[in-house]
């Protein structure tokens, strides 16, 4: 069952040494990252699931110990998911798991064992919803880790170009996130989320899926924009 779950989001900028001289200007996400997993500790889990959205190939689980690195963004920086060694013959996490490897280095999770799971962006709500009760009946307690971004077209400077349809979209994922509210999440608009390029969209759906039920209460920790990409931070306990 599901006791607990944090949000955040999975830009590598979040990590310092990739974001380099604009490292100060995610100090606030990354507080707000570390009180979701605070969150997460204090729910006392059997298991910890972190859902990252993925390509295709990096679709799929991960065990614990499995690595990832920041080499693909200029910065000589190696993780782990959780303690231990994976076999080296593992693929390595994409880079959303990679961000949350090194959240949880960070606060030096040691709670609960770990495994990983990449998402493709284009999984259907209903199996999304389908993994989400599978990953919550996978021990008596599990905690979910969920990274996501929101839209990447809030300013005209975003990945995306300004889109006048973002910041209302984001303002519904905040509030549904802030409030627990599983069906809103389950009801986000599949095309609007990939037009908008919204990565976290199937990872909430996960969420939403695992939450079934559970009746948590939902608190928003961070919701800003600082590159013109919403940025979210929630817990759910």
């Amino acid at each position: 069952m599901l006791v607990a779950a944090g949000v955040c989001p999975c830009p590598p900028l979040l990590v310092p040494q990739v974001a380099s001289g604009a490292a100060a200007e995610l100090d606030a996400a990354r507080v707000a990252c570390t009180d979701a997993l605070g969150v997460l500790a204090a729910a006392r889990p059997d298991r910890l699931v972190v859902v990252g959205p993925a390509g295709e190939s990096g679709s799929g689980p991960y065990p614990q110990g499995a690595r990832g690195s920041f080499r693909g963004f200029g910065v000589d920086l190696d993780v782990r998911l959780g303690q231990g060694q994976a076999a080296e013959s593992e693929r390595e996490l994409p880079p959303s798991l990679a961000v949350a490897a090194w959240l949880l280095e960070r606060t030096g999770w040691a709670d609960a064992p770990i495994e990983g799971l990449g998402v493709e962006e284009s999984l259907t709500p209903e199996r999304c919803t389908e993994v989400g009760r599978a990953i919550g009946a996978r021990a008596d307690r599990v905690a979910l880790l969920v990274m996501g971004d929101a839209s990447a077209c809030r300013t005209l400077k975003a990945p995306g170009y300004l889109d006048e349809r973002a910041a209302p979209f984001d303002a519904q994922v905040a509030r549904a996130l802030g409030t627990a509210d599983v069906a809103a999440l389950k009801a986000l608009d599949v095309e609007l989320a990939y037009e908008l390029k919204v990565s976290g969209r199937a990872p909430w759906q996960v969420l939403a899926g695992a939450a079934e039920g559970v009746n948590l209460a939902g608190a928003l920790l961070y919701d800003d924009a600082p590159y013109g990409v919403g940025y979210l931070v929630a817990a759910w306990s």
